[in-house]
């Protein structure tokens, strides 16, 4: 229970689907009720219209009845747990739900890593980090895995002492204390492990480095970004093949089409039983730049789906210059947005996006030049 966030409200399941009517859900709700069963299966059921995926539901009542029971488990109801029960049988009963064999890790891993170099991965990850945690209110670890040029402390203005290279250089040592120490607090959901960018050292790693930090996070923390450098080796490979979402970032140029075609043809042999990689097209519509058309480009590397990044220098220099993410900089922009849709996609709790077709896109880039002009 160390670095659980509790929000205590009053108010029973009704208040429950109020609450979460148009705000996202956390992992675990606890819905107390004193004898009203048929309000309480009609309140569940409208809750469950709101409840994102992941989220599990204990009710805690002082009816011990068995028909009960399989009422709420078959309304998808995690637990049910008899009143009166003191704090330890609680606690046992959420870390079951976590910890018992079998039960889902409670973290999901996001790896972003660039289809080239400068496609932008890093201000993508680092940009869908801080927006789970804001906009999504849920917390979020960002891991920069690009130890000697790492640029996630200089994006959120930090300057930690210490990082991912000292969580990954002592395995031996490394437990869920040790994590919580390494961690620097960028807001009150955001944490990252930061990378020295120092090159005093090599950082070559073996294929399981960092198997270990990821194990422990996944089982404190509901999401955690890797933001993977563009290297290939069996390190990086291995995270990606490992991580829940993948996304690659590429511009629409041709090496990038070429590189993202091998990736995510390797990713979909790999990740056979996964979900498919996601594709972020990133310095859309640079004013006179030749590109390839976004459609043209879907194609070509077989995805039906992608998320556009409009060119937009100014903007994203202010926020790097400052320290900022773009949320920060101009929170009703277009951009934020995009980000905030990106974050409701990877965590599931947005529906899938509209396919572009080639007549979508000329719209778009002809207001993306006027507005550069």
């Amino acid at each position: 229970m160390l670095k659980t966030q509790v929000k205590v409200k009053m108010g029973g399941a009704p208040a429950a689907v109020e609450a979460y009517r148009s705000s996202p859900t956390p992992n675990l709700i606890v819905v107390e009720f004193s004898g009203d069963r048929n309000g309480l299966l009609e309140n569940l059921d409208a809750l469950s219209a709101s409840c994102d995926a992941g989220t599990k539901v204990i009710v805690a009542g002082k009816v011990n009845d068995i028909i009960l029971y399989r009422e709420l488990i078959a309304r998808g109801v995690s637990e049910y747990i008899v009143a009166p029960f003191s704090e330890i049988e609680f606690i046992r009963t959420v870390a079951n739900l976590y910890h018992a064999p079998g039960a889902a890790a409670v973290g999901r891993v996001i790896a972003v890593m660039g289809a080239k170099g400068g496609a932008g991965a890093s201000i993508v990850s680092h940009n869908l980090a801080w927006s789970i945690a804001r906009s999504l209110q849920s917390s979020t670890v960002l891991l920069d895995m690009d130890l000697a040029f790492g640029t996630a402390s200089l994006d959120f203005n930090q300057d930690p002492p210490q990082g991912i290279a000292e969580a990954v250089s002592a395995p031996e040592r490394l437990d869920t204390n040790l994590v919580e120490r390494l961690l620097s607090k960028c807001t009150d959901n955001l944490s990252m492990l930061a990378a020295p960018a120092v090159l005093e050292k090599n950082y070559d790693f073996e294929e399981g480095a960092f198997d270990n930090l990821i194990d422990i996070l996944r089982g404190t923390t509901p999401n955690i970004i890797l933001d993977v450098p563009h290297v290939w080796s069996r390190w990086s490979r291995r995270m990606l093949v490992g991580a829940d979402e993948v996304i690659i970032v590429a511009q629409p140029d041709l090496a990038s089409l070429r590189n993202a075609k091998n990736i995510l043809d390797v990713m979909r042999t790999t990740r056979v039983h996964d979900a498919k990689p996601r594709l972020v097209l990133n310095t859309v519509g640079m004013l006179k730049r030749p590109e390839i058309a976004a459609a043209d480009f879907m194609k070509a590397v077989d995805v039906d789906t992608a998320t556009l990044i409009p060119h937009d220098a100014k903007l994203f220099g202010t926020a790097a210059n400052n320290g900022q993410m773009i949320g920060e900089v101009e929170a009703a922009s277009k951009i934020a947005e995009t980000f905030n849709e990106l974050a409701r996609l990877v965590t599931g709790r947005s529906a899938a996006p509209v396919k572009v077709k080639r007549n979508m896109l000329e719209p778009l880039m002809a207001r993306f030049a006027r507005k550069r002009a």
